[in-house]
């Protein structure tokens, strides 16, 4: 069964619009199953080439040849981190053709990290985010206990929760031995431990120097391992919000992993019930909470507040002037803390969103509402 993905539309609009449109995201997050869909959809003429595959890598060996040979079709190139020096010969073709359309490029990594892209087609390239699955995505087929603990990957929601399990672990294993060899100046067992240690420290403030002490390494390779994490969209560095309101506010990230189910399986959590006596059930909630609002509101700021004193947001949303706050709660009985109360009157949001696992949406006090993630979300999105 094929669920239709959030930014279908995005990505059509952008075909339409720009030169080159790419989709990046993290392995196996669904990119070349809604890549092949879209295309298939739009037009009979197009190619497309899996840089995985030896045959299609070697296709490229005189791209320019290739890529006239096929002018006039969508040309989609998946993985295209595996082959970043072909930017330039794309940019002079593009500006030769005129027109826009030509170029579909698949990626796992940032545009940071495939590199030249950026400065090469400034100008002639559209980026557009694929997620792993977010609940609205879903259409209600699987239970909110289900998703917090397979998360949002295809291959491991779409399972059962034995198999899921493995096939996170396999992923873990691939994506450090296999995955990573692109990216040099890293050790896989390090990274391993550092990856598992992040899962512990869930949610919590980087601190690189305990890090650092309790992996034998410096804290600038510490901070430069989690960066290639984040780059290749296993974790989430979330900014402090730093308003001038003359307080003394932490000004140091905190880390989210990118994927529940992928935390689960780092901390050895394979059942619902595992995670519901886990010290990590309140993070693990945090971390479906960002994951799926990322997801729907990529043209949002995300960040935290936080001040010396205790006073703490767990979540800002920012576009423009509008500033939304959220709260997660993993109870069904939520309550503000008095820091909690302390922070609006700092931020002093547009509305408060208090995100928890119930079936309805009601209001607590002015602008401030209680509801599910899908309940928020479609707040959100009203008030946009």
């Amino acid at each position: 069964m094929y669920y239709p993905r959030f930014i279908e539309k995005e990505v059509i609009r952008s075909l339409k619009n720009n030169p080159v449109t790419a989709i990046i995201g993290s392995r196996q997050s669904g990119k070349s199953t809604m890549a092949h869909k879209l295309v298939n959809q739009l037009t009979e003429d197009h190619v497309f080439l899996d840089l995985e595959r030896h045959s299609d890598l070697s296709a490229l060996d005189n791209a320019e040849w290739f890529f006239k040979n096929n002018k006039g079709k969508l040309i989609c190139l998946d993985e295209i981190q595996r082959k970043p020096e072909i930017f330039p010969l794309i940019r002079s073709l593009v500006d030769e053709w005129g027109d826009n359309g030509h170029f579909l490029v698949l990626g796992s990594a940032s545009r940071d990290l495939i590199k030249q892209s950026s400065e090469t087609l400034a100008g002639r390239i559209s980026y557009k985010k694929l997620n792993p699955f977010n609940l609205t995505e879903t259409k209600g087929d699987f239970s909110i206990e289900d998703y917090i603990i397979r998360g949002g990957f295809p291959r491991s929601l779409l399972r059962g929760e034995e198999v899921s399990l493995e096939w996170r672990e396999d992923f873990i294993s691939t994506f450090l031995e296999r995955d990573l060899m692109q990216w040099s100046g890293f050790s896989t067992l390090t990274m391993r431990k550092l990856w598992r240690m992040l899962a512990v420290e869930n949610g919590n403030i980087v601190n690189y120097n305990r890090l650092a002490c309790s992996l034998g390494i410096s804290a600038p390779t510490v901070k430069n391992h989690i960066e290639l994490l984040a780059a290749t969209f296993m974790l989430n560095i979330l900014p402090p919000y730093l308003p001038n309101i003359g307080k003394r506010l932490i000004k140091s990230p905190k880390i989210y992993l990118n994927d529940i189910g992928i935390s689960n399986a780092l901390l050895g959590i394979g059942s619902f019930n595992e995670l519901s006596s886990h010290p990590s059930k309140g993070t693990a909630w945090e971390t479906l909470v960002l994951s799926n609002l990322m997801s729907v509101f990529p043209n949002y700021e995300f960040s935290f507040y936080r001040t010396s004193h205790g006073a703490e947001i767990d979540i800002i949303l920012r576009k423009g002037r509008k500033i939304i706050a959220v709260e997660c709660k993993s109870s069904s009985s939520p309550k503000l803390t008095k820091g909690g109360l302390i922070a609006l009157k700092d931020i002093n949001p547009d509305f408060t969103l208090v995100i928890c696992p119930v079936d309805k949406i009601w209001q607590i006090s002015d602008n401030i509402y209680v509801g599910s993630i899908t309940d928020a979300i479609n707040k959100i999105q009203e008030s946009s």
